[in-house]
């Protein structure tokens, strides 16, 4: 087992270390927090053990969780890192896209594995389908939330529109042609609602739309390409895959046949897979625990990370151009 520590014990904190005690792959030694006052209530409460400095939990680890505000968490990862540590990190990876490139040369100086938490990945909806999105051309995404000032130290673009962001990525093979997007600072001091249109070098388009001011919580993205479209619904882990197909020359009484204007007829039928239930903060750790004991690339390795703060920062860029 893989000896982990937390750093940082917020609301997040408290239940990656719940998970951590929890899981298999982990001997979960203790946490730090920067607020000795919250440290000896999580102690009190849960019976966690804590550290009084984060350099002695990280000396205590093999791998340290790192899930404090996204301020600190260069300046931790890279204590983490120098310390020859494995290092798992809450999205967004850093708040600068040059932070996070220098996390990257460091822990492939030290030699250490990196994943960065984008639990999306790990949503059983988007797990059931994602093997079935071959080269999408148009892709919707909502991510709606209901106002919590938890949060709110980074724009909606950081805060809710990078995971869309990241799970785009993970299916769209190509590079970023170009985008455009906009942004309302409602209640923060940065965006609440943003939309940004993606457009790939492969003529695939992304446009996404994300609020933290919205009356009702949505996750839903939808994938469109050819003779398919797939829907997915991160809220309620749903999803819905309907194809297309060459008629049968003899359809049945109860086939769904399509007949464009070219007279070419096409069969629409579903193939909706089955979601297993899951915690996927419990599996996107233990995964990562799994590319540490056999030495593999992590499920979301720090370059994938930075490759969506890459794009989240050019949407923020975008902002400023209005």
């Amino acid at each position: 087992m893989l000896k982990a520590g937390v750093i940082g014990a917020g609301h997040l904190g408290k239940i990656h270390l719940k998970l951590l005690q929890q899981s298999e792959k982990y001997d979960l030694q203790g946490f730090y927090d920067a607020d000795a006052s919250v440290r000896k209530k999580i102690a009190d409460e849960f019976g966690y053990k804590p550290f009084e400095t984060p350099e002695a939990l990280i000396e205590a680890c093999d791998m340290i969780d790192v899930v404090t505000p996204t301020l600190y968490h260069f300046e931790t990862a890279k204590k983490v890192i120098s310390s020859g540590k494995h290092l798992f990190i809450e999205k967004p990876i850093t708040t600068t896209v040059a932070e996070a490139e220098e996390l990257i040369k460091l822990a492939n100086e030290y030699g250490v594995k990196g994943q960065v938490g984008q639990v999306e990945r790990f949503n059983p909806a988007f797990m059931a389908v994602n093997h079935m999105i071959d080269n999408p051309m148009f892709i919707e995404t909502h991510r709606l939330a209901e106002f919590n000032p938890r949060g709110t130290d980074v724009s909606v673009v950081l805060d809710l529109m990078i995971h869309d962001i990241d799970a785009i990525l993970s299916v769209v093979r190509s590079k970023v042609k170009n985008i455009h997007a906009s942004g309302v600072s409602v209640i923060s001091e940065t965006p609440d609602i943003a939309n940004a249109r993606i457009e790939f070098e492969n003529g695939c388009v992304a446009n996404l739309t994300a609020s933290r001011i919205s009356l009702k919580n949505m996750r839903k993205s939808r994938f469109f390409q050819r003779d398919a479209y797939i829907s997915v619904d991160f809220l309620e882990k749903k999803c819905e895959v309907v194809k297309m197909k060459d008629a049968p020359q003899t359809p049945g009484d109860f086939d769904m046949i399509l007949q464009n204007a070219e007279g070419i007829k096409k069969q629409i039928y579903f193939d909706n897979p089955k979601v297993a239930p899951n915690n996927a903060i419990l599996d996107e750790l233990n995964t990562f625990a799994d590319s540490i004991n056999n030495n593999t690339t992590p499920v979301v390795p720090l370059e994938q990370g930075t490759d969506a703060l890459r794009v989240a920062m050019m949407i923020l860029e975008n902002f400023k151009k209005i």
